[in-house]
């Protein structure tokens, strides 16, 4: 009884506390701004979204993974990926990060509705075609990993949790429509705001645009080459960069670097000897900026000579064995806390020119390309001297020749792309060069370097039918199957 009476007490103060607080706020004239929190605001900020994609650039720059794979980098103690034992990664943080990210910027800026309420990231136009361009270059990254992927039907949040694959063949070719089209609707109003890449120079959007579309169609040249060369060309006409575009990593922990991540607390990684004794066999300075001394060897001058380096046996049997002092890290020049990284450079350009005139696509001396591309990337590392440059390139090994320009390009790209990891998978894949021996102690039941990476095990489950129909087209979902545009010899 009396519990029954307190209840109702309480009952009766609490709705006596209830109908003073609206009275109190039914006085107030500001009473919408109540119901707005300064640090959750409610409307979004496309230039927050922006910045948070591009960060996502990183994971590219930055990636270790490709750089085992194409033997820049040797594991110093846990060989898992060396040993090619994982293939199965997980692509699902791209779909709600980035990806996410820039498709709400899309959709903001072209809802009648919102694209008012969202100029401070920038023009509508202009921000519709920035997201347009990194959604881009993501699902590119995307898809030369995995193949086919969920496309079309991606990025419709709960409207379609088992969205259908779509083949690499298909995304390439929207890729591009989507590179060409995000360049034409660029306006003369305001650039993109939150931009950490290109401070929202249009111009720069643009061209680094045209320059993924001509990464993009030199990679599908070998089983699409009209469409190839069409669009390559048009692409250089449009305009290409011309400076190196790299990742801007901060001095602090905010956006700090990813390799001075890895190396704050443990040493997993250093050169690979197949690397280092390449370049060192060439008298290659770049090396002296690839890799730091061997503390074995080293005089402690601070500077980085030939002699001090010495790259970790790749392929060891117990590389846990080997001791750190004995081997080259990769350098300073790579993993400070605000080396930038290379996203796309010109010399990777000159590259694809080169190769462009052998394949008849456009005028020019392929050896000339070549050469500047190789000279591009000396400047890049800060290692350019005439007589140096002058000398290497003039070794056999070096010397351009037309009738091998597979080989001579493919070997020069894949030393110029470090430490861009997964560009290097995709053109060595392509190319075939160099010529890479797998991992002499490979877990994996081919033994051979991987060449694709597994879907995710989450979509075999929850995203049945539209993974099985992508495995019956692209081929069985392991390391060894080749993608679309990945002829064998």
């Amino acid at each position: 009884m009396n519990i029954l009476k307190n209840k109702a007490m309480n009952l009766t103060k609490k709705t006596a506390l209830i109908l003073m607080m609206v009275a109190v706020v039914s006085s107030c004239d500001d009473f919408g701004d109540l119901n707005e929190d300064p640090n959750n605001p409610s409307q979004v900020k496309t230039e927050l979204l922006l910045t948070s994609a591009q960060r996502s650039v990183s994971s590219v720059t930055g990636s270790v993974v490709g750089t085992i794979y194409v033997q820049y980098i040797a594991e110093t103690q846990y060989t898992d990926d060396s040993q090619y034992s994982s293939s199965t990664y997980n692509f699902n943080g791209w779909y709600t990060g980035p990806l996410q990210d820039l498709q709400t910027i899309i959709d903001l800026n072209s809802d009648e509705v919102t694209k008012a309420d969202v100029l401070s990231g920038g023009s509508n136009a202009n921000q519709i075609a920035a997201a347009r361009i990194l959604k881009a270059y993501f699902f590119h990254v995307m898809a030369d990993r995995w193949g086919a992927l969920p496309y079309t039907e991606a990025l419709q949040g709960r409207e379609n949790f088992t969205p259908s694959y779509d083949t690499q063949q298909d995304i390439y070719a929207d890729l591009i429509k989507e590179l060409k089209e995000a360049v034409a609707q660029m306006d003369d109003g305001e650039g993109v705001n939150g931009d950490i890449l290109f401070s929202g120079d249009m111009q720069q959007w643009a061209m680094f645009a045209n320059s993924l579309r001509a990464r993009i169609a030199l990679r599908m040249a070998d089983v699409n080459s009209s469409v190839a060369e069409a669009e390559f060309t048009d692409a250089l006409n449009d305009g290409i960069i011309t400076e190196d575009v790299m990742y801007p990593y901060l001095g602090n922990a905010d956006n700090e670097n990813p390799w001075y991540s890895r190396f704050r607390t443990r040493t997993d990684y250093a050169i690979s000897d197949v690397m280092a004794n390449y370049m060192l066999g060439l008298n290659d300075y770049r090396i002296t900026r690839y890799a730091d001394p061997a503390e074995d060897l080293s005089n402690n001058d601070g500077e980085t000579t030939f002699d001090e380096i010495n790259g970790m046996d790749y392929d060891a049997e117990n590389a846990g064995d080997i001791t750190n002092a004995s081997i080259s890290f990769p350098g300073k020049a790579i993993r400070e806390q605000s080396a930038p990284l290379p996203i796309v450079t010109t010399a990777e350009m000159n590259f694809a020119k080169a190769e462009a005139v052998e394949r008849g696509w456009i005028s020019g001396s392929a050896e000339d390309y070549y050469l500047q591309a190789i000279e591009d990337s000396w400047s890049q590392w800060n290692v350019y001297d005439a007589d140096n440059y002058s000398a290497y390139v003039n070794t056999a090994e070096v010397a351009y020749s037309s009738a091998e320009w597979k080989k001579k390009i493919g070997t020069q790209k894949w030393v110029a792309l470090f430490p861009l990891g997964y560009e290097a998978w995709g053109e060595w894949r392509r190319l075939s060069y160099p010529e890479l021996t797998p991992h002499a102690f490979a877990l994996n039941a081919s033994g051979e370097i991987p060449v694709r990476h597994v879907y995710p095990t989450s979509e075999s489950q929850i995203n049945e039918e539209a993974y099985k129909n992508a495995v019956e087209v692209q081929g069985p979902d392991t390391p060894d199957t080749h993608l679309w545009w990945d002829i064998t010899d």
